[in-house]
């Protein structure tokens, strides 16, 4: 699934940069989908890019988390992983566009894009799965826990969200993170105990 997801995202997208008219058929607008119902922008806007580097980027992180987070719903939910990972992926990119479509239904002239909310629910259900797992930030090199580079991610995500005068939908990464976290809880209330445990572990 991540592999196909990745694979149609990009070719979308691809396509979306030689085309402004599908790119605007697909381009989530809040007040598009307040005032005409057209609620299929929240999961069409998932499949196309701002520019070549919002894409590379976005489908990297999936591929490289989501094939991690897909193997491990394959474990815990075996026949059903694929289908409970598909709602992962989606689920995080509806739910992490609601509040902005809440905040801007009215706004027409307010777009979004991209499929970060949903790679962001992918993360962090991976930081569920393995906090002890070493990650990196492309501009702090050096390597610490997955369970610290998700605290310091939603920090500066909220920090950004509040300051504004970016492009960037900072509150969708966080709503995306929060929809993959509570979500896979939800399915296997374990996983958190499991978290916790590898926590403990750090600080026996």
């Amino acid at each position: 699934m991540t592999l196909y997801i990745v694979i149609i995202t990009s070719i979308i997208s691809i396509f979306a940069f030689q085309s402004r008219e599908l790119m605007d058929k697909l381009i989530f607008n809040p007040f598009k989908v307040h005032k005409y119902n057209q609620w299929y922008r929240l999961v069409s806007s998932g499949f196309i890019h701002a520019d070549w580097m919002h894409l590379i980027f976005n489908m990297y992180v999936m591929y490289n988390f989501g094939r991690i987070v897909e193997d491990s719903y394959n474990i815990l939910f075996d026949d059903k992983g694929w289908y409970y990972f598909l709602l992962l992926y989606f689920g995080g990119l509806v739910f992490s566009i609601l509040p902005t479509y809440n905040k801007h239904k009215d706004n027409y002239g307010y777009n979004a894009l991209g499929a970060s909310g949903a790679v962001s629910a992918i993360v962090f259900v991976f930081i569920i799965f393995q906090p002890l797992t070493k990650l990196t930030l492309m501009f702090f090199p050096i390597p610490f826990p997955a369970w610290i580079f998700g605290i310091v991610y939603l920090g500066l995500e909220f920090y950004m969200d509040k300051r504004g005068g970016s492009n960037v939908n900072h509150n969708a990464h966080i709503w995306g993170a929060l929809y993959g976290i509570i979500f896979t809880i939800a399915l296997k209330p374990t996983i958190a105990m499991n978290f916790i445990d590898k926590l403990k572990s750090v600080f026996a």
